[in-house]
């Protein structure tokens, strides 16, 4: 098998790939790298040699002799390389702009805030609680899911972009998990959780979330 993701279970941006290889219908090999266990796999050897930024996703395809981080620019060479009929990034140039966008308020803004590494560093640096640190992460959800609420208003169907999923809806649906993870209440958020339900109705959604992973734990 030619492509190789390299994940987490319950990492956001690796839930995202899990998706997009779903919806492209593309079969690969699921490598586990527990970002907890022996100190974080993540900081080892063969690991570092795929990824010396210790973050994950990492998808290698060895077909193309490449190694890509960055879950949106996976899912973009990954929407190019398997260039199908089910397209997660819109052929015209303002509606593609509107989708990277919004991925990038979500992949940019509010996940990276609430990444493992920040969270550790808040209780191991700065003394932060447990309940500190799930009411950091819940706030910069809320933050970012206001100003995406209001957006979603003017250009939501029955997904974020009327009735196609694209790649706005891939970093939607895990943020939203993260989001019920920390307690946000999500009865603020119609629309997000309308959209986010619409997507998990579809297999693709349904086999990427992750309880689903072969390395879910409780």
């Amino acid at each position: 098998m030619s492509l190789k993701l390299y994940g987490y279970w319950r990492s956001t941006a690796s839930y995202r790939v899990r998706i997009a290889l779903n919806l492209k219908g593309v079969e690969y090999e699921y490598v586990p790298v527990h970002l907890v266990n022996n100190g974080g796999e993540q900081h080892q050897t063969e690991y570092t040699r795929l990824n010396p930024s210790h973050l994950v996703p990492t998808l290698v395809d060895e077909d193309e002799d490449i190694m890509l981080n960055q879950s949106l620019s996976i899912i973009e060479y990954l929407d190019e390389r398997f260039d199908n009929e089910y397209r997660l990034i819109p052929e015209h140039r303002n509606e593609r702009a509107r989708v990277r966008a919004l991925a990038q308020d979500i992949a940019c803004d509010i996940q990276p805030l609430g990444n493992l590494r920040v969270l550790n560093a808040l209780k191991g640096n700065f003394e932060a609680s447990q309940d500190d640190v799930a009411k950091w992460a819940a706030h910069w959800i809320e933050l970012g899911f206001n100003g995406i609420e209001k957006r979603l208003q003017t250009q939501a169907g029955k997904y974020c972009f009327d009735f196609d999923v694209t790649m706005a809806d891939i970093c939607l649906v895990p943020q939203v998990y993260n989001a019920k993870r920390f307690n946000v209440d999500m009865n603020k958020y119609p629309l997000i959780n309308k959209i986010a339900d619409n997507c998990n109705l579809l297999d693709a959604f349904e086999k990427a979330k992750p309880e689903n992973q072969i390395d879910a734990s409780a």
